[in-house]
């Protein structure tokens, strides 16, 4: 809830925590898009429409049973572009580095294992000194120079920070305001206060308090005859 729906989340794992999360999270309207680079085992997709959703449901369009994503495994060399769902995620995901502002990388490491994936993601990203304003975080516990060392194609001079909690991120200390606020703070030197997610708080407690973003998102929309904020 944190992020809005012209932000992405991708991810390697197979696991369906993101999407048990995006269904906890369900009644709130603007979410994030899901990008599952390496399949998903609670996926599914319709081939003929197009339709993606739980991989127990059937397409809401033709009516026919999702067929399952399939799973890349941890190989050296990988085809992302022999299944169309997955080639179609990668898509979606290059776009997205292409037009990202700020990314924000949690726990991924870019081991050599990954270098086909990381190539393709460094083409996407562009050539680095014409990257001089976007800014790239890190929430790792590995050591600074390890991580700048596997991602130096993706990091301007000086333009990245390092968490090791996720709760000192830019995301988690401005939510839904998170490349806002920093091109305000940095660029425009309009100094904000922090405005924190709430730790240890409930499910339940996390939604009402999100709930504060909403009137105004909404409001933004409405005057923009319902386009993304």
């Amino acid at each position: 809830m944190s992020l809005r729906k012209k932000d992405f989340v991708a991810t390697f794992n197979w696991d369906p925590l993101l999407l048990q999360a995006y269904a906890r999270s369900g009644n709130w309207s603007t979410l994030p898009r899901l990008i599952f680079l390496h399949g998903n085992i609670a996926t599914g997709y319709c081939l003929k429409d197009h339709v993606v959703g739980n991989a127990t449901a059937k397409c809401s369009r033709c009516g026919e049973s999702f067929t399952r994503v399939p799973l890349l495994y941890p190989i050296k060399r990988k085809n992302y572009a022999e299944n169309e769902f997955i080639s179609s995620e990668w898509e979606l995901f290059k776009y997205a580095l292409r037009e990202a502002y700020m990314i924000t990388i949690f726990g991924y490491s870019g081991p050599k294992t990954d270098q086909e994936a990381l190539s393709a993601m460094s083409t996407a990203w562009g050539p680095v000194a014409k990257r001089e304003l976007e800014q790239t975080c890190f929430i790792t516990i590995q050591a600074e120079q390890e991580v700048l060392q596997n991602f130096e194609k993706f990091v301007h001079s000086h333009r990245c920070e390092f968490n090791r909690d996720f709760y000192d991120s830019w995301i988690a200390r401005h939510p839904r305001r998170t490349g806002e606020a920093w091109w305000n703070q940095y660029l425009e030197c309009k100094f904000l206060p922090d405005n924190p997610i709430p730790r240890n708080a409930t499910f339940s407690q996390l939604r009402d308090w999100a709930l504060a973003f909403r009137a105004p998102e909404l409001e933004l929309e409405s005057r923009k005859g319902g386009a993304g904020a």
